[in-house]
């Protein structure tokens, strides 16, 4: 399956409650989105599946929440302040602002006027601790979770007497003041991290038969890679690729990430990075840290800090004297993932669109004679609009490339029908549509169509959709067949989510909850009353399979892998 346009994975968000724009009714902010009620649900299930990845199915890891305002020395020594900065550029004409390093040449890439030199732009987010708005108080937002992970080394490691190597995991929020933020919730200036600090020894200190850094650090990069195709990603669109020599920063050994070929313009693009940063952070933040070191590393000598964060090896034995105990400073392997990025890939990946039935030519026929009419309505308005006006005559109305671009994509959709049905809607939909008469006579008969005969499905893994089960009635004014619906619905509940519908007609129920995901839907009708069974339909699949009432709660357990006592 390829994978669907970005367009359709938006709109199908707004329109079935997984994303909304923030403070829409006044105008939204840029490049900031909320997470509706299925939204919330599928991102709080990619985070419990990573949580649960990392962290308890693995016997060398801790758990983290560290708050989101540090210490202002915490940003200073990890180099954020200095040099957590993009390059920006400003056009003299169109005042458009644009990172000098994703642009080629020396005009504006939108109007081809004159730029100003690059100039530092910090990325990081300022406010103030205390009464007082001063550089006394002066404080960020984190940019980034991972420093947390580092100042409270030692916390952790003491307090739950671990040895190397192990790590800690974080899940929370980041914020960037990005100058170019955009595709969607791909790039925004308030995301969510997933992130892991895996400390583990320095090549000098290893004992026969330790995994030295870099077997470790490859070893991440594979059990991430692993993690996101067992939750559903086709491994021919996911991708390693290592970082080059000019990408990396100066104190890490190797960094590779791991990219997901979006739809669209995003193409491949990061959805994690598992980098190899030496002992750069926990020295970072240390003191009485070598000078040799300090110069190795490219530090500034922390003349705040009150701790050394270094780890006493009681094992080790020195080779030449046989003294044993060492005191040294971990290396460090930080896989970084996005729980928003990997959300919409997972929303990508698991995008569909089916001719569920083929529609005879004759019930396609009046689809394609308003599609015919609406085109030619579409020529004489791209005419009209090609025409020179006075402004005070001149009616406001699409454009010439919104025009251009609603018929190209009703032709290309008319002709591949009835497979492009669904493609019929999306083009009515294309921006200026809703300014097109004709196309009012198009939509109700596309969307006639498509109900009958097509489906939109989300295949999300079942450990990620947001609903598990959907308990319909078959009747709804029957009062026995709502009753055992209901109980179903509730004996379900404290297993996996479940909800009950009984707002529209079976087959209208079954497209809605495809739509959102929903791996398995329940009927209740007639026979159940009989027989005490009911039917069971699987949405990748649509079979339908009768099981018995007392057996419904083991199978849905088995079919979505929930372990039960």
């Amino acid at each position: 399956m390829s994978a669907p346009d970005m367009d359709k994975v938006v709109s199908l968000c707004k329109r079935r409650g997984f994303i909304f724009q923030s403070s829409e009714v006044y105008g939204g902010i840029g490049s900031t989105w909320d997470y509706g009620p299925l939204g919330v649900e599928l991102k709080n299930n990619v985070k419990r599946a990573w949580w649960r990845s990392v962290v308890y199915d693995r016997d060398d890891m801790e758990g983290l929440d560290a708050a989101i305002l540090m210490n202002r020395l915490v940003w200073r020594y990890s180099g954020h302040e200095a040099t957590f900065s993009d390059p920006l550029v400003d056009c003299k004409v169109c005042r458009k602002r644009f990172r000098s390093d994703h642009i080629s040449g020396s005009s504006c890439p939108e109007c081809g006027g004159e730029l100003t030199e690059p100039r530092n732009f910090n990325l990081m987010f300022q406010t103030y601790v205390g009464p007082v708005q001063d550089d006394s108080g002066l404080a960020y937002l984190r940019p980034e979770t991972a420093q947390g992970i580092f100042v409270n080394f030692q916390n952790v490691q003491q307090t739950m007497r671990r040895k190397l190597p192990f790590g800690v995991a974080q899940i929370g929020k980041a914020f960037r003041n990005e100058i170019t933020p955009g595709n969607f919730t791909f790039r925004t200036r308030e995301f969510e991290q997933m992130e892991i600090e895996y400390y583990c020894k320095p090549p000098k200190y290893l004992q026969p038969g330790e995994k030295n850094d870099e077997t470790l650090h490859q070893e991440w990069i594979e059990q991430r890679f692993n993690w996101y195709t067992r939750l559903g990603i086709d491994a021919s669109r996911l991708r390693k690729r290592q970082q080059t020599k000019e990408e990396l920063a100066h104190y890490a050994k190797a960094t590779t990430d791991i990219e997901y070929l979006f739809p669209g313009s995003l193409g491949w693009s990061e959805l994690e990075g598992v980098a190899n940063r030496s002992d750069y952070d926990l020295s970072a933040h240390s003191k009485d840290i070598a000078d040799e070191d300090v110069a190795r590393l490219k530090l500034t000598k922390n003349a705040h800090s009150t701790q050394k964060l270094d780890y006493f090896d009681e094992q080790y034995a020195d080779p030449e004297t046989g003294k044993k105990g060492v005191r040294y400073v971990p290396y460090v392997i930080e896989p970084s993932a996005g729980a928003d990025r990997a959300t919409l890939a997972f929303m990508c990946e698991a995008y569909a669109e089916e001719l569920v039935t083929e529609p005879k030519e004759e019930e396609l026929k009046t689809l394609r004679d308003a599609i015919a009419a609406a085109v030619k309505s579409i020529d004489k308005k791209i005419a009209e609009a090609n025409k020179p006006a006075k402004q005070e005559t001149k009616i406001e109305g699409p454009s010439s490339e919104q025009l251009q671009a609603i018929k190209d994509a009703l032709v290309a959709a008319e002709t591949g029908l009835p497979k492009t049905l669904l493609d019929v809607e999306t083009a009515c939909n294309l921006s200026g549509g809703d300014r097109i008469e004709l196309l009012k006579k198009v939509r109700p008969v596309a969307a006639k169509l498509c109900d009958e005969f097509t489906r939109v499905v989300l295949r999300l893994h079942p450990d990620l959709a947001p609903i598990k089960v959907a308990v319909f009635p078959l009747k709804k004014n029957e009062p026995r067949i709502v009753e055992v619906a209901k109980q179903i619905k509730k004996d379900l509940q404290p297993l996996m989510r479940t909800v009950y519908d009984d707002s529209a007609g079976i087959g209208k129920l079954y497209r809605r909850q495809d739509e959102i995901g929903t791996p398995y839907c329940i009927t209740v009708d007639f026979q159940s009353l009989d027989d005490q069974t009911v039917t069971v339909r699987d949405r990748d699949t649509m079979q339908q399979e009768r099981v018995s009432l007392k057996e419904l709660k083991l199978y849905l357990c088995n079919k979505l892998g929930i372990l039960t006592v």
